[in-house]
């Protein structure tokens, strides 16, 4: 299984993460055009910067061709419309608190902004999750509904960039698991709205939960909201550094530099390992996993709300849906509606199909499916960038595919053939597969 380890010595934040993508190699491109598909007046400008010796990316975010001053680059902040109160703080990474009664942007705007722009819909999908984390852990510090949270503008910009490039750069990296270190939170406090707090600030407490953290007694603020928001999403397990074959690595850089201490996030890629004590690797393996099967028939359904059905279930996060035909009761002739989701996901899609179909019923049930390794290789065509698709077993290559969505974008744009887009892609990735 090939996994991406985040190594937080030196904690994580938006920017961070980004630093480290690209330098494991997600394409610059990729990221400038998953900010321009926001449409909200940000930038990013990358370097190269030295942190205690380490050489690394730095990412900033700029907003209507300018780079924000250090007070203008918060994280994450909340207020209420009743109290115009706000939660902000400083931190190792140069953000500090802004003025509390800056124009804010309500999480339900923010997610609409998301789901509008040009993006994949794992994308648009992961980059919501994460603000919604973000979100629920604000909420509930300042007892408040989620839907009374505001993150105040230049943040909102700030966050919104880090947080929807670094699900587009996270589908790039095409990993099968993202597993974390123990995080280093710093020590000290943070001035936030309301006066002083310890750090972790509230906020990164709320999100880490379930995480390891630690403090090696940096006085500062090593993990931000943001990044706290990141790994609680993307992460599912915090340990450390397993044993793996090492493909590449990337650093991304955070904005000060401290003394005798990197203040870098590290990324590490590779497979991981079965058997330690014979130093044996694991090849990438079909894994298995438990899938849900939902299944409703339906005879009285024009066809073209089937299609529409079709569409709505899988921007929902279905894993797959297709029709069968089949001959009913009384000779009608009608279709098995299929569903392939993650069982958290069952109740959820079947109330879509209750809702948007004529079934009086929904048939559920668990199975084990066996599923390839699957990653990604992104291509230059003449057209643009595209991503192949590459499946595998006992580390052999079995199948590579280019990914529709990214042909079907650039035949458009470009106005040519779909099918010379994907010719090219497939062409391209030939010469040089990896």
């Amino acid at each position: 299984m090939r996994i991406a380890y985040l190594d937080c010595y030196s904690g994580i934040s938006g920017d961070m993460f980004l630093g480290a993508l690209l330098d494991a190699g997600v394409s610059p491109k990729l990221l400038q055009e998953t900010v321009a598909a926001l449409n909200i007046g940000a930038t990013l400008e990358i370097s190269r910067v030295n942190r205690s010796g380490i050489q690394a990316t730095k990412v900033d975010v700029l907003v209507n061709g300018q780079k924000d001053a250090p007070r203008l680059k918060p994280e994450a902040r909340a207020h209420t419309h009743s109290t115009g109160t706000a939660h902000d703080h400083g931190d190792a990474h140069g953000h500090k608190p802004s003025h509390p009664h800056e124009h804010g942007r309500a999480l339900s705007e923010i997610k609409r902004i998301i789901a509008a722009a040009r993006l994949t819909e794992p994308v648009q999908s992961n980059a919501i999750a994460i603000f919604e984390k973000l979100g629920a852990a604000e909420a509930k510090i300042h007892n408040l509904p989620i839907d009374r949270v505001h993150f105040h503008e230049v943040g909102a910009v700030d966050a919104m960039t880090d947080i929807v490039c670094a699900a587009a750069g996270a589908e790039a990296l095409g990993v099968d698991e993202f597993v974390c270190s123990p995080l280093n939170v710093g020590g000290g406090t943070v001035e936030c709205a309301h006066g002083a707090f310890p750090v972790p600030a509230p906020a990164t407490v709320e999100l880490l939960k379930g995480a390891a953290v630690y403090s090696s007694g940096v006085q500062a603020e090593l993990v931000t909201p943001t990044g706290a928001a990141i790994v609680a999403t993307l992460c599912k397990r915090f340990e450390p550094f397993p044993a793996m074959r090492i493909e590449k690595t990337g650093y991304g850089a955070g904005t000060r530099d401290f003394p005798a201490h990197a203040n870098v996030l590290r990324i590490t890629i590779g497979e991981v390992a079965v058997d330690v004590a014979d130093k044996s690797v694991r090849s990438t393996q079909a894994q298995q996993e438990t899938v849900c099967v939902l299944e409703a028939n339906l005879d009285d359904l024009n066809p073209q709300v089937f299609g529409y059905v079709m569409d709505r279930l899988l921007e929902a996060g279905a894993l797959d849906v297709f029709g069968t035909p089949v001959q009913m009761k009384k000779n009608r002739p009608g279709t098995v509606l299929s569903v392939l989701c993650k069982p958290e996901d069952a109740g959820r899609l079947a109330q879509i199909i209750f809702s948007e179909t004529t079934t009086l019923g929904v048939r559920r049930r668990d199975e084990t499916r066996q599923v390839l390794a699957r990653r990604w290789q992104t291509v230059s065509t003449r057209f643009g960038e595209v991503r192949i698709k590459i499946a595998s077993q006992n580390g052999t290559m079995t199948g590579y595919a280019p990914e529709y969505e990214d042909c079907r974008r650039i035949a458009a744009e470009q106005r040519v053939p779909l099918k010379m887009v994907m010719q090219e892609a497939l062409q391209e990735f030939l010469k040089h597969p990896k």
